[in-house]
This record gives structure tokens, sequence and C-alpha cells, in this order.
């Protein structure tokens, strides 16, 4: 039975600035939870938490469209770009909250990424993504040509840094950023594995 056919008629048929509006609002949610205590005795920390998983779930998202693509027929390509911003929206709102309303201080910013290596990690995940993110654009796109692609490969040790940094930063033995890390290199894997022929009974 051919289930892709109608996945990719609908898909399609999505509008993509909607889309935009809705990955922006679950901030604002978080922080009216925050302000109401529905985020526990340590809303920051929460706030960090669920801001940088759902980076990492966006990032993940957009590993996962070229291999639906390639070995399912399933083309979300469209939406790309939209889930690359949303994950740099919330890689940048979890680095905020950190500065902000975590750290406050700017030496001692400075002095935790140096000693800590899970915060090293992060940033130089966040620093990978940055050109990323400035470089998201048709304007881009035509400016750079071949070196676009080239750029945007960046994407594949930025995800890895980000899995590693939520890895380090748990305390103790805990199975959900392994999780995170083995969907990110299963999803690596499949890009690089030669495509199968699709066949539909």
């Amino acid at each position: 039975m051919d289930f892709v056919t109608p996945i990719n008629s609908a898909a399609r048929r999505v509008p993509i600035w909607p889309l935009y509006i809705l990955c922006a609002l679950p901030p604002f949610w978080f922080l009216y939870q925050g302000l109401t205590g529905g985020l526990g005795v340590e809303p920051i920390k929460a706030l960090e938490h669920r801001l940088g998983e759902l980076a990492l779930q966006f990032l993940v998202a957009g590993l996962a469209i070229t291999p639906l693509r390639r070995h399912l027929g399933v083309n979300l390509i469209r939406f790309r770009r939209m889930v690359g911003l949303a994950a740099f929206y919330y890689v940048a709102l979890h680095l905020l909250v950190w500065l902000v309303l975590d750290v406050q201080i700017l030496g001692q910013i400075w002095a935790d990424i140096l000693k800590r290596p899970y915060i090293t990690v992060g940033m130089a995940g966040f620093v990978l993504l940055l050109p990323l993110a400035v470089t998201s654009n048709a304007w881009s796109i035509r400016k750079l040509g071949p070196k676009w692609r080239q750029l945007h490969k960046l994407v594949y040790p930025a995800v890895l840094l980000g899995a590693l940094h939520f890895v380090m930063l748990v305390k103790g033995f805990q199975i959900e950023p392994l999780l995170y890390m083995g969907a990110i290199l299963m999803l690596l894997a499949l890009r690089f594995k030669p495509a199968r022929r699709r066949q539909f009974v």
C-alpha cells in the first residue's frame, strides 16, 4: 500500500508561515508557567531544560528530513528551513536563559565556559549553528552557490555537540540523553547510506 503519496500531498498543502508562529509560541507558555509556579521549585533550571530539549528535538527533526525522503520517499524538504530556524531559536533562548537568568555575572559566564566541559561543548555547538542561521535565506543560497551546501554540513557536528552537551549535563546514568544521541547517530548513518529502492505492496 502506498502511504507516501497522501503524506506528500498533504505536506504540499500546509502553509509554512503559520508554522513559524506556532514554533515561536511555547517559550511564552513556559515563561507563564515559571511565573505562576508551574515549573517547580527551580523554575530557571526547568526553563533551561525545556528550551534545550526542544532545540535538540528540532535538530533531530531536521536531520530526519533527508533520510525520510531518500529511504521512504516522504518529501518534507520544504519544511527544512523552518525546522532549522526553529532549532536555532530554541538554542538561542536556552543560552539566553542561562546567561541572563541563571549566571547573570559576566565574569562567571566566561569562567563557566572555560572550566565546565559540558558548557564548553554546548557553546561550541551554538557557534557552529550561528553561520547556518545567518545564511538560511534565499539571498545567501544564491550568493554562496555550491559553498552553501558545504557550509550547512556544519549542522552535523553541531547536533552531535548538542547531544553530547545533554549527555554530559545530566548527573548519573539517565537513558533520555543516550536515546537522543542514539537517534542522532542513526540519522547521520542513514544520510550516508545509499537508498534502497522502495517497494510497496
